[in-house]
């Protein structure tokens, strides 16, 4: 049976050498409450280890879209798993809950063992970022769906809030202050568009390109100094920061009444998510600092400058909405993480998003 499987195209041993190379990668994620270990059938999760009177399960599942196809041009594999788990993450976080746990996707033509030890690396960094465990996943060798050295990968993630502390939005209102924090770039979203700006506009991935000297640390924490001199391709693949951490801090400090994470659809489509009818949002422009990155996609696509904020994070990762009073609170706890945050805006009896 194995030898008639080699021969349809699908490697048993790199298999097999792929579940030895991501042991220690998984191992380095555990967390009180995982159960078992790798390989068994299910990944389980013992919730009386957790202080919570009644917990409520929020899940969320997410891909990293066409950000791959720039990680096949440029070779580096060992931080788009962090994007998989950040898209993941910080959707959960958005109700105000504690990712537990994480499963991977993994699907190749034809298997690379140490391309899928580089991407679980990634996905294992991921999960120490956000406190989860990783307990489990699929890796899929699948000849003829995808061209040579490409793959695709998707996650999945738990996690589980005090049933009184769910963040919902019901709790926003008028005159409450946005708070956002800073994101890498741009992300995991919209790059169908950034891809075809660089094709259109004869870009070489390659190339350092000295608009976007600065734009950000190496591995994307705001905390590290920034970096000139990297290419454009590096740049656009720096990974999605995940929030977790911090955020969670503010929401035991701070009374948060909504949680906006910054994906497709940029402000127009994601602020609204957290706000009740006839409200809206006024967002001031120019109260953070909108990376270089989006003002080389402006120029270079020549997209209109208010159409670029509902396609693009345009530097903020993440909102979250709370009283005025305990604004300036949340900017500093948010500052001893690291990450830099603003009052960008407010919101308003005046339905939509007004950005000035």
């Amino acid at each position: 049976m194995a030898v008639d499987y080699e021969k349809a195209g699908v490697s048993l041993e790199a298999g097999y050498d792929v579940v030895r190379r991501i042991k220690k990668h998984v191992a380095s994620t555990a967390r009180p409450g995982v159960m078992g270990n790798i390989g068994a059938f299910g990944g389980l999760f013992d919730l009386s280890k957790l202080n919570i009177k009644e917990p409520v399960l929020v899940s969320g599942t997410d891909g990293v879209g066409t950000k791959l196809k720039l990680a096949f041009a440029m070779d580096k594999h060992d931080t788009i798993g962090i994007d998989a788990v950040a898209m993941c993450v910080n959707d959960v976080l958005a109700q105000g809950a504690e990712p537990l746990v994480f499963l991977d996707y993994v699907a190749q033509g034809k298997t690379r063992p140490e391309v899928v030890e580089a991407i679980v690396a990634g996905i294992a960094d991921g999960c120490r970022q956000a406190g989860c465990a990783l307990v489990g996943g699929e890796t899929a060798e699948m000849p003829g769906m995808y061209a040579d050295g490409e793959y695709d990968i998707a996650g999945f993630t738990t996690g589980v809030v005090e049933k009184s502390k769910l963040i919902d939005g019901t709790k926003v209102k008028i005159g409450d202050v946005l708070v956002g924090i800073a994101s890498t770039g741009v992300h995991s979203n919209g790059f169908s568009l950034v891809r075809k700006i660089f094709a259109d506009s004869g870009l070489d991935l390659h190339e350092v390109y000295s608009e976007l000297d600065g734009s950000v640390s190496v591995d994307g924490d705001p905390a590290k100094p920034r970096v000139n001199g990297r290419p454009l391709g590096l740049i656009a693949l720096t990974p999605t920061r995940i929030y977790v951490k911090q955020v969670l801090d503010v929401i035991r400090q701070c009374d948060v009444h909504g949680v906006a994470h910054m994906t497709g659809g940029g402000f127009d489509e994601n602020l609204p998510r957290i706000l009740r009818e006839g409200q809206g949002v006024e967002v001031k422009e120019g109260s953070w600092e909108i990376l270089p990155i989006f003002r080389f996609l402006e120029k270079h696509g020549r997209i209109d400058h208010r159409e670029m904020f509902n396609i693009f994070n345009m530097g903020i990762g993440m909102v979250l909405a709370l009283d005025a009073s305990e604004g300036e609170k949340a900017i500093d706890i948010l500052a001893s993480y690291g990450d830099r945050a603003t009052v960008i805006g407010r919101v308003t009896g005046e339905p939509g998003v007004h950005i000035h």
